[in-house]
C-alpha cells in the first residue's frame, strides 16, 4: 500500500458507527437529565419519561439517518455534541418550568421540544436539498440583501415589537420570530462569497506601522460599512449582542481571508471607538456598563437600572460551588429569564462549576470541528463559510457566558442549543447542517483517475 492510498483510507473514513455510539451517550444525557429533574423536584421519575425519551430518540436517530445516507463522510462528532447540549438544555428548562409552575409559566420545555423538532426537520431539508455547498456562492449578494431586509423587519410598524428594551422581534399573529438569527446565517454566506472575490485586493498592504502592515485607505470601505451597520443595529434596535456578533464575524473572516494582521488592528480600533462612544452616548449601553461595573449598587433598587438578574445569578453560582446543589435543591427561579439569557447561571447553581466547564468544553469542540473542516476543505468559499459559522458559535458563547460571569457587560444573546428560544435553536440547527455538508465534501475521497496497466496499454496502442 503506497502513501497516497494509506492517507486516503485514513482521512476519509465514514465513522457513522462512532457517531451513532456518541449519539446514544448524548441521548442518555438528555433523558437522564429529564429523569433527574423529576426525581430531584418531585422525588419520582416523570410520568411522561417514555414519551419524552421516545420523541427525543426519534429526532436524534432521524438526524443520524439523514447524515448516514446523504452525507456519509461528514464529521462524526458535531451532531452528538449538538444533541447532548440540546437535551441538557431541555432538562434544565423543564426544571425551571417546575419551579415556576405556580405562576403558570410551565410550558417552555414542551415548546422548546417542538422548536427542536422544527430545527431537526430543517436540518434534514438543508442536508438533502443542498448537495454542494459551493452553489451558495452564486447567491452572495442575494444573501447579503436578504440579511439586510431581515434586520430591518423589526423596525417596521405593525410587525416589529419591543421586548425588554430591544426591538429585535417580529410578530405575525400568534407567531413571534427573531429575524436576526436567520440574518446571521445569510451574512456568513454573503461575507464568504464577497471575500473570495475580493480578497486579493483586500490583502494588499499599505503603510507599515510598528511592524504591522495596515490596509490601504481605499480598501477600508467594507469594514467601515459593516461597522456602521453594527452601530445602526445598536442604536436603532438596542441590540448590543447582535451588533458585536456581526462586526466580530466580519473582522474574523476578513483576517482569515487576507492573512493580514492589519485588519485585526483596524477592526479592534473601530470596535474600541464604537464601544467608548456607545457607553457614553447610548443610554441602553450606558446602563449595561454601569451594571457591569457596579452590580450591587443597583441590586433591588427602586429606580434606575436594575442588576437583580446578574446579582441573583452570581449568588446562585456561588452557592452552587464546584458540584452544584443538585436538581431541586437550588433556587434558580430567582433569576429572571433564567431559561433564556441566564440559563448558564441556573446550571451553575444546581449542577456546579464542573458542569459549566464541561459545557464550555463542548462548545470548544464544536468550534474546533468547524475549524478543522475549514482546514481540510478544498475550496476557498467552503473554508471561509466554515470559519464564519464556527466563529459565530465562538463569539456567541463568549459574550453570553462572559456576561453571566461578569467578565464583560451583558449583551442579551442566547446560549446556543441550551437556552429557550425557537429562532436561535432553528437557526443553529441549520448552521450545523451547513457545517456537516461542507465536512462531507471535504472528507469525501477524490475520484481515482489513475489508469490500470491494461487501460494504459490500450491508450498507447490507439495512438497513431
Amino acid at each position: 500500500m503506497n502513501a497516497q492510498t494509506w492517507a486516503r483510507e485514513f482521512v476519509h473514513r465514514q465513522r457513522r458507527g462512532a457517531e451513532l455510539f456518541l449519539l446514544v451517550l448524548s441521548l442518555l444525557v438528555g433523558v437522564g437529565g429529564y429523569a433527574a429533574v423529576g426525581i430531584g423536584v418531585e422525588q419520582k421519575v416523570p410520568a411522561d419519561i417514555l414519551g419524552y425519551g421516545g420523541w427525543l430518540a426519534v429526532l436524534i436517530v432521524g438526524a443520524h439517518l439523514v447524515v448516514r445516507f446523504v452525507a456519509p463522510y461528514a464529521d462524526p462528532v458535531l451532531l452528538p455534541l449538538v444533541a447532548m447540549l440540546n437535551g441538557l438544555g431541555l432538562a434544565v428548562i423543564r426544571r425551571l418550568d417546575m419551579a415556576a409552575g405556580a405562576t403558570g409559566n410551565n410550558g417552555f420545555a414542551r415548546q422548546q421540544l417542538i422548536w427542536m423538532s422544527v430545527g431537526v426537520v430543517l436540518f434534514a431539508i438543508t442536508l438533502i436539498g443542498l448537495r454542494d455547498h459551493r452553489t451558495m456562492q452564486r447567491f452572495t449578494y442575494t444573501s447579503g440583501l436578504g440579511a439586510v431586509v431581515l434586520l430591518l423587519l423589526p423596525m417596521l410598524p405593525g410587525i416589529g415589537k419591543d421586548i425588554n428594551g430591544a426591538r429585535i422581534w417580529i410578530h405575525l399573529g400568534s407567531l413571534s420570530f427573531q429575524p436576526g438569527e436567520l440574518a446571521k446565517v445569510l451574512l456568513v454566506i454573503a461575507f464568504a462569497g464577497y471575500l473570495v472575490l475580493h480578497r486579493d485586493a483586500l490583502a494588499l498592504a499599505g503603510r507599515r506601522v510598528v511592524g504591522v502592515d495596515l490596509p490601504r485607505g481605499r480598501d477600508l470601505g467594507p469594514i467601515l460599512a459593516m461597522w456602521l451597520v453594527s452601530l445602526a443595529i445598536l442604536v436603532r434596535q438596542s441590540d448590543l449582542g447582535s451588533s458585536l456578533l456581526f462586526f466580530g464575524l466580519f473582522v474574523i473572516m476578513l483576517y482569515v481571508a487576507t492573512e493580514r494582521r492589519g485588519w485585526i488592528v483596524v477592526g479592534g480600533g473601530l470596535f474600541l471607538v464604537g464601544a467608548v462612544a456607545a457607553s457614553r452616548l447610548i443610554s441602553h449601553v450606558q446602563a449595561r456598563v454601569d451594571i457591569w461595573l457596579h452590580p450591587f449598587d443597583h441590586y433591588q433598587t427602586a429606580a434606575g437600572p436594575h442588576s437583580d438578574q446578574l446579582v441573583e445569578s452570581m449568588f446562585g453560582m456561588a452557592w452552587g460551588s464546584l458540584l452544584g446543589r443538585g436538581f431541586g435543591n437550588g433556587d434558580p427561579w430567582r433569576i429572571s429569564y433564567a431559561n433564556s439569557d441566564f440559563i448558564v447561571g441556573a446550571i451553575g447553581e444546581e449542577l456546579g462549576l464542573t458542569a459549566v466547564l464541561a459545557i464550555v468544553v463542548c462548545y470548544g469542540l464544536i468550534v474546533e470541528r468547524g475549524l478543522r473542516t475549514a482546514i481540510v476543505c478544498r475550496d476557498d468559499f467552503g473554508k471561509l463559510l466554515c470559519v464564519g459559522l464556527a466563529s459565530s458559535f465562538a463569539l456567541q458563547v463568549f459574550v453570553v457566558i462572559g456576561g453571566v460571569t461578569r467578565l464583560i457587560p451583558l449583551t442579551g444573546l442566547t446560549t446556543p442549543f441550551l437556552s429557550y428560544g425557537g429562532s436561535s435553536l432553528v437557526a443553529n440547527w441549520v448552521i450545523v447542517a451547513l457545517l456537516l455538508r461542507v465536512s462531507d465534501q471535504a472528507r469525501r475521497p477524490l475520484p481515482d483517475l489513475s489508469f490500470s496497466e491494461a487501460e494504459e496499454t490500450t491508450q498507447v496502442v490507439r495512438l497513431p
